[in-house]
């Protein structure tokens, strides 16, 4: 990876840096720091397992240069000194998952906005570039697709505890910007749409290991509400090349950029796909909402990307098909607690598996 903002100069002063990652052993987080890992960069990971777990980063300890903490964000002087000690923060750290947002609303705003705002300060003393992560759900209830990122945002009440992930999210969003406005820090937005692979728990909710899991061990596939809700799912390996390249140019700070798959399926279509690709004899279950979460849970009936703007200004696009993702994450579960490991294949057999 070049470190070029193309006028031959690094964004971080050397062709190779140092990148801290808030949440690296979390799904994203530690697939990033792999990534970061093979081309040569440092990496420091902090994370307090809340949902992040050791199995997804131990393979990562063969290399000299990466480096972790168990602790919180909320320990200053920690991360203090590992900001002071980066090139570049990779803020992955938040409460992720529809369960655990019904389930646990104060949780999810408190972790949400308060470590974005002490990830912000300590970087902001220094001037250190933050990548700020956050969500497709910003968009909430609107209709007008494909999801563009100067589009208006339509929320649902606050009565309704669904929305509670978005608006921290939407929350983060302004509070970077307004530190690149107000105090000229380097922030890049990007909002993930539906991100999967190995190493994503089903704890919380997330649908591809949810399906994958029941439809391998023979159980129904649940479907909740009517199925006919879409959703465009993206490999994670794809988005990540995406993260890597888009903080390499200086054209991405104080921007706002969808990462994603425009590729449609319903939840439906997705739990019939994953029963035929892995032979399954698993029938599909459909359950209401209202049973599954809270009384009148609100979703969003469809969510598709705009990718114009990011591929505008680094080319990218994602190359995973969803039966290769699917293959993925099945083969994880096979290997278990070593499934960490699983590789992805390579960018080309990716390519012509998403062509073909």
């Amino acid at each position: 990876m070049s470190n070029s903002n193309g006028n031959g100069q690094s964004m971080y002063g050397t062709n190779k840096y140092r990148a801290l990652i808030t949440g690296g052993a979390g799904f994203i987080g530690s697939h990033l720091a792999e990534a970061l890992l093979k081309e040569g960069h440092e990496v420091l990971v902090l994370d307090d397992l809340s949902t992040g777990n050791m199995s997804n980063i131990s393979h990562l300890k063969q290399y000299s240069h990466f480096r972790y903490w168990v602790d919180t964000l909320a320990n200053k002087s920690l991360l203090a000194e590992l900001v002071d000690d980066s090139d570049v923060i990779f803020h992955l750290a938040a409460a992720v998952g529809v369960r655990l947002i019904v389930e646990s609303p104060v949780r999810t705003i408190e972790t949400n906005v308060n470590g974005t705002e002490l990830v912000l300060k300590a970087a902001s003393k220094k001037k250190k570039p933050v990548f700020i992560a956050s969500t497709s759900e910003v968009y909430g209830k609107s209709i007008q697709l494909p999801f563009r990122e100067e589009d208006d945002l339509v929320l649902g009440r606050s009565t309704k505890g669904r929305w509670s992930y978005a608006a921290s999210k939407l929350l983060d969003e302004f509070l970077a910007l307004a530190y690149w406005k107000e105090k000229k820090l380097p922030v890049f937005v990007v909002r993930f749409f539906n991100i999967v692979g190995p190493r994503q728990s089903s704890r919380y909710g997330m649908v591809l290991p949810n399906f994958v899991q029941q439809a391998m061990s023979g159980e129904d596939v649940t479907v909740f509400g009517t199925g006919k809700q879409t959703r465009c799912f993206c490999y994670v390996g794809d988005a990540v090349e995406a993260i890597i390249k888009l903080v390499q140019r200086p054209e991405a700070v104080g921007e706002v950029f969808n990462i994603g798959s425009n590729v449609e399926i319903s939840i439906e279509a997705l739990a019939e796909r994953v029963i035929a690709r892995l032979g399954s004899k698993s029938s599909i279950r459909r359950l209401a909402y209202d049973m599954v979460y809270e009384q009148g849970f609100e979703d969003m009936q469809r969510r598709v990307p705009a990718l114009e703007k990011i591929a505008g200004l680094i080319g990218w696009q994602p190359v995973t098909s969803l039966d290769a993702c699917i293959d993925l994450v099945a083969r994880q579960l096979e290997q278990g607690a070593d499934g960490a490991k699983t590789q992805p294949p390579p960018r080309e057999a990716r390519l012509a598996a998403s062509s073909s």
